[in-house]
């Protein structure tokens, strides 16, 4: 990919098959971004990606605590419900959710790309599982002391559950920032869709044969996640790693 986006036509085009360029032609990023407002299209991805994290971690680290500290009724069922959330895949409920959301009268707008997945499942499953990990005496000990349980949650467990944390806002991110499928059913208009709309849009503005601009697209849309790999790599190794609580 980051070959292919540093290569002229022609070389794309050769057979047998130019492995490097035999000049980086940088200007192919910026004929991807002129293709169309990737600018609009790159602050979506951002707003629309950096909520969902926000929302997640709000519903998601309360929620993980309430499962793994406290003893109520209901409290499997509830459970049972978040992992059968779990497995199932948004494909299947995308048409009730979409008749929803026209109900509401916000489709093609950046709120049905955020609303559904202001939950998440998985992340509430591995972050109970880190909580319980965590000493029910160091709990008790703030209580005496006593902290509140929001004091708890913030000054307790989320400093101690930073590498479960780190994983789940990777995983949580790359997700949310590739996503193709969930973008294009609910929009329409360029004005509220993501970059990965608008590197597919590629193919249709340049050629089907033009695949060194489109790789520099490509290119545009993967950085974003090295990068946040890079800063949570260390943190994730941590959170599957399982070492004791010291």
């Amino acid at each position: 990919m980051i070959s292919t986006s540093l290569q002229t036509f022609e070389e794309t085009m050769a057979f047998p098959p130019t492995w490097l360029p035999a000049w980086p032609q940088w200007s192919n990023f910026v004929d991807a971004m002129n293709a169309g407002p990737f600018l609009t299209y790159a602050k979506n991805s951002i707003i629309i990606t950096v909520t969902i994290i926000i929302l997640q971690f709000i519903v998601m680290i309360p929620a993980a605590y309430a499962f793994a500290k406290y003893d109520f009724k209901g409290k499997k069922i509830g459970f049972g419900l978040v992992l059968l959330a779990f497995m199932i895949p948004g494909q299947v409920t995308f048409i009730p959710v979409y008749l929803m959301l026209a109900d509401w009268g916000i489709i093609n707008t950046l709120w049905p790309q955020i609303i559904p997945f202001m939950s998440n499942a998985f992340g509430i499953f591995l972050l109970r599982q880190y909580f319980m990990q965590i000493p029910q005496e160091l709990i008790e000990s703030a209580r005496l002391d006593n902290a509140s349980e929001f004091k708890i949650i913030w000054k307790l467990m989320i400093p101690m559950s930073m590498p479960a944390l780190a994983t789940i806002g990777l995983f949580s991110f790359v997700s949310h920032w590739n996503d193709y499928f969930w973008p294009l059913v609910m929009t329409d208009s360029s004005a509220v869709r993501p970059l990965t709309i608008g590197i597919a849009m590629l193919r249709e503005t340049e050629g089907i044969s033009n695949w060194h601009i489109i790789m520099a697209g490509n290119v545009v849309l993967v950085i974003p996640i090295l990068i946040v790999y890079l800063f949570a790599s260390k943190q994730i190794v941590k959170a599957f790693a399982y070492s004791g609580i010291k």
